[in-house]
């Protein structure tokens, strides 16, 4: 009985877990002017969330983008900026003045609304893919296959998705122990950086980390991938030129935001394998990948599609015509 108890009592000492009250987040080493860095984050906070919030409201008045795809992509405008408003406002703030230190509930969930955003973006560009992929290979089916209560039902299976998963996610750095640092080598509350501060077994989080990089970048581009190759096979057996080109012309904004969104991740994945990344470097590539996509995707959509500039057009001169009825109304009243 006393073995067995000193046992217990062992076994729970070593069940022992150390929580810090806060994180100190350390971000760059020894730059000077790194403030100027953060300065020109705001900037690109500022054009993102003019843009999305832009592209949204078009989509919203424009009739003619109220259509199934365009649900998909101001749901991706949505995302980008959701993910932006995540990130870049704590960073400004946690480096910007100086607020390094962040509670251990806050990290978490800093870490939880920056890393559901990301994968919203990831799984709507491959929902647009999807799109495409309808569209091209079965014209005659796509208003019968994507339809407007699938495309929503989509949408919600993939934010109930997204939502477990990084609940699990996040969870799972509460069964880690931190009796040491507690100092994280990132701009953020970063996952990677958190667990390899643990002094305890990290196995189990090594091994969600790494189902986290395949179900936010790998598996949706292999899908992307699997369905350009299914719409390139059905592109090259069309006869006509003309036909070929309007095609293609629907698929090319969508496939410069895809090489947008992962050839940078990807880019940051094999240098970091190849060769070991001075933290400075990786923090700059890392966030400029979080940062500079959700910028761009509204000006690309808005300069590379015909409809959203059509319907920006439409838009215009119907405010304008308005405005010039106001003004006659106006002075004939006062006649």
């Amino acid at each position: 009985m006393n073995e067995s108890s000193s046992m217990q009592s062992n076994s729970s000492a070593n069940v022992t877990f150390v929580r810090p009250a806060n994180f100190f987040i350390n971000g760059f080493f020894n730059i000077p002017h790194a403030k100027y860095y953060y300065v020109f984050l705001f900037l690109v906070y500022v054009v993102t969330v003019l843009g999305n919030s832009f592209i949204m409201c078009i989509i919203y008045l424009a009739r003619r983008l109220h259509t199934v795809k365009y649900i998909a992509v101001f749901h991706l405008a949505f995302s980008d900026l959701c993910g932006s408003s995540a990130l870049i406002p704590k960073v400004i703030d946690t480096f910007l003045f100086e607020h390094q230190d962040i509670s251990y509930d806050a990290c978490l969930a800093y870490m939880f609304f920056v890393y559901h955003f990301m994968n919203t973006q990831s799984l709507t560009l491959l929902v647009l893919s999807y799109d495409r992929l309808v569209a091209i290979c079965f014209p005659l089916r796509y208003h019968a296959i994507v339809t407007k209560p699938a495309m929503f039902l989509i949408i919600g299976v993939m934010w109930i998705f997204s939502v477990t998963f990084f609940s699990v996610l996040v969870g799972s750095v509460n069964r880690l122990s931190f009796c040491g640092s507690n100092v994280l080598d990132s701009y953020f509350c970063d996952y990677g950086p958190i667990y390899r501060i643990a002094c305890n077994d990290n196995s189990v989080n090594i091994l969600l980390g790494k189902i986290c990089y395949s179900l936010l970048i790998f598996t949706p581009l292999i899908l992307i991938f699997i369905s350009y190759f299914c719409i390139a096979l059905v592109l090259f057996n069309i006869p006509h030129g003309v036909d070929r080109i309007k095609a293609i012309k629907t698929c090319t904004s969508h496939l410069i935001l895809v090489a947008i969104f992962y050839i940078p991740i990807l880019s940051n994945n094999i240098a970091s394998i190849i060769t070991p990344l001075h933290p400075n470097a990786r923090i700059i590539n890392n966030s400029l990948t979080q940062t500079i996509p959700p910028m761009l995707n509204p000006i690309i959509y808005t300069l590379k599609t015909e409809e959203v500039m059509q319907s920006i057009k439409d838009l215009y001169k119907r405010s304008k015509v308005n405005t010039t009825t106001d003004r006659r109304i106006k002075c004939s009243r006062g006649n």
